[in-house]
Order: C-alpha cells, then structure tokens, then sequence
C-alpha cells in the first residue's frame, strides 16, 4: 500500500535561491520523478506559499500542487491547518522546520547547526529561532535526514538527537545546470571584467565563510611569489556581518555579487581554484559543483567538507592563513597537481546525484511505511 505523503514544497519558488532552496527544489524535483518508477507510486502533495512556475516539477497523476496563500507563520499556521484537514500518512519539510502541532508522522532535514557552531555571525532572533525549531523538529520527528555525518554528530551534541533516528542523505548537485559552451566563457568574462588568472570563492559574503582569511592568504600568496596580475574573485551576495573592509591588504580582489545560475558553470571553469576555506559546512555545494567543473578545490578540513572532497581536492586548516597560501601557490606551479586533482574530483562529483538522492529517499520513507 502507497503512502500520502504531504511535502512542504513552500523554499522552491523564491527568486534567488541559496543552498537550502536548491535543495529542496532539486530533490523535490528528482523525487517526484523516481517516484513514477515504482510498481506503486505513493500520493505526493507539494504545498506552496506562492504559486510555482508551471514546469517547476513533472506533471502527472500521482503529484498533486496545491497553493495556501499565507503572509506570515504559514508553516504553522496555514500549512499545519491543512494536515489537520487532509490528514496524509507523512509530512516531509525539506528545511528545518516542522509545524508546531499537526498529525502523523514526520520526515524533516536538518542541514547545519552553524548557528550553534557559530552563533555571533547570525542575527541573534535567527539564532533563537533556528534552535527552537531544530529543537522541536528533531524531537517531533519520526526520521531526522541529515545532509551530511558532520551535521548527524552535530545533531546528537547539541540535541541529544539518537543516532538511530538520523539518516544520511547527501544531496545531488545538477551538473545539467553547470553546462557551458564557449560563447559563455567569453560572456561572463567581458560581463565581470575578470582577471586574466583568478582564484574563486563562491557563496554567501559572511564571516562562517572565512572571507577575511581568504583574503589575507592571498595577499600572503601575493607577496611571496610577487604576482599582482592574479586576482582574486569572490562571488556572491552580502550575507549577515559583510564587512567591506575585508578586501583590503590585498590587491586585484573583485566582488562580484549574487551570480545567476546560468553563469555558474563558466565562471568556475575559468578558476585556478576554488578557495572554500569555510569554518563550517553541513553540505558545501560549491565545493562539489567546482569538481564537476574541472576546477580544483581548497577546502577546510573540518565540518562535512572532508566528506565531500576525500582525496580529491587540498584540504588546510582554516585558521591557518599560511597553510591556505601554500595551497594556492601548489595550484599556481605544480601542474601535475592541478591534473590530478581535476581527474580525482570529476570522479568524486559523480557519486553526489539527485538521482542517488532520490532513491535513497524513497528508501527511507519506506522504512517509515513498515513502522505503520
């Protein structure tokens, strides 16, 4: 017998989407297709804030969108309202946050406690409301999904989550999104008026991502082999604490801004690295999008990052600014390394898939249908 799932669809339609939309879209997206699959579809419900755009997922029988228009509180007022009503054997919130009160069971991801890792580099009634919620949906849920081992321990540290109720998910990237033709190379380079040679960091300007060490290791990186035509990029949009100051001491930094999904894939194909030294990940897409691109990784060696990267990529510590140095200029001279590492990482790439993510979806929520 299928199950009636109900999935808190309402992340998927905001205009600018970060890492936890991306998520949500892309897995919703893959799952209602693997769902066709089987020999008995479940009864999926996508619930939205605002109306989605019309091919945002598969249209079919066994998929079901249903619009609550709602101003504010609307995953525990108006989405709750509507389980109560509808009463579906699972609700899936792919973000965080369960309702406060509502029947049956429950599947929810949690995809990072960096507020707990660092709580001054967010607001604090952000912080306070991010631990409410984990608290509650940790607790309410039948099955915890985490993005990644690193986020499972953290789960149990500061939650006393058991380990027996959390279940690895580790998201896809779509390498679709990242495909590029030349014509693009051309375009986002005379559209961003890019240096000839550059290192990249892409992601959210904010201190959990280690700005200023990677600014400072490039200045360091700078004076020692004494190159001021390669620069540095750093691509994406302020986030909370952005301190424009953190540019200065080094020359030829650019910021780019938020950067469009469609110039993704060129812009990183053009990198000499991706510096990703973040002092805490629960999932570093850009770490893994840099890998199916063919551009080699820097990466911290904590948090969920060694996970992704494996031997693929340079791993530093991110409070060692001179070990970051070092690892750009091994990328800078040693090309032997640069191959290899691109070879590594194309390989590594492939194994994190929507389609895996999907699948191992489904299996879950059947492990949910045997508990019924």
């Amino acid at each position: 017998m299928s199950l009636r799932i109900a999935i808190d669809a309402s992340r998927t339609t905001t205009d600018r989407p970060t890492g936890t939309e991306h998520y949500a879209r892309r897995l919703i997206h893959a799952f209602v297709e693997a769902n066709l699959s089987r020999d008995e579809p479940q009864d999926l419900a996508l619930y939205f804030r605002d109306a989605p755009p019309a091919d945002l997922f598969p249209a079919n029988a066994t998929t079901r969108q249903i619009v609550l228009p709602w101003r504010r509180a609307w995953t525990h007022l108006r989405f709750a309202r509507e389980l109560w009503a509808t009463r579906p054997d699972v609700c899936f919130v792919p973000a965080h946050t369960l309702p406060l009160f509502f029947p049956g069971y429950a599947l929810v991801t949690v995809h990072d406690l960096g507020y707990k890792r660092f709580p001054t580099a967010h607001p604090q009634m952000q912080r306070r409301y991010l631990d409410f919620t984990t608290a509650h949906s940790q607790r309410r849920a039948t099955l915890v999904l985490a993005d990644s081992r690193a986020t499972a321990n953290d789960l149990s540290r500061y939650y006393g989550t058991p380990q027996e109720k959390i279940r690895i998910l580790y998201p896809g990237v779509d390498a679709d999104s990242l495909r590029f033709e030349a014509k693009d190379i051309a375009r986002v380079r005379d559209r961003f008026q890019l240096p000839e040679r550059f290192f990249l960091f892409i992601g959210t300007l904010q201190p959990r991502k280690n700005i200023q060490g990677i600014v400072n290791a490039f200045a360091q990186w700078q004076q020692q082999v004494g190159d001021r035509q390669t620069g540095l990029v750093l691509a994406g949009g302020e986030g909370w604490l952005f301190d424009k100051t953190w540019q200065a001491g080094a020359e030829n930094v650019r910021m780019l801004g938020y950067i469009d999904e469609g110039d993704k894939g060129a812009l990183l194909s053009q990198a000499l690295a991706l510096v990703f030294p973040s002092f805490y990940e629960g999932f570093g897409f850009p770490v893994v999008e840099a890998m199916i691109c063919g551009t080699p990784v820097i990466a911290s060696n904590t948090s969920s990052l060694p996970e992704l990267v494996g031997e693929a990529g340079l791993l530093v510590d991110p409070q060692d600014t001179a070990a970051i140095a070092v690892a750009m200029q091994r990328y800078n001279s040693d090309c032997n390394l640069r191959e290899s590492m691109i070879h590594k990482g194309k390989q590594r790439a492939a194994t994190f898939t929507w389609r895996r993510a999907a699948i191992r979806l489904q299996e879950i929520f059947d492990e949910i249908q045997q508990m019924r």
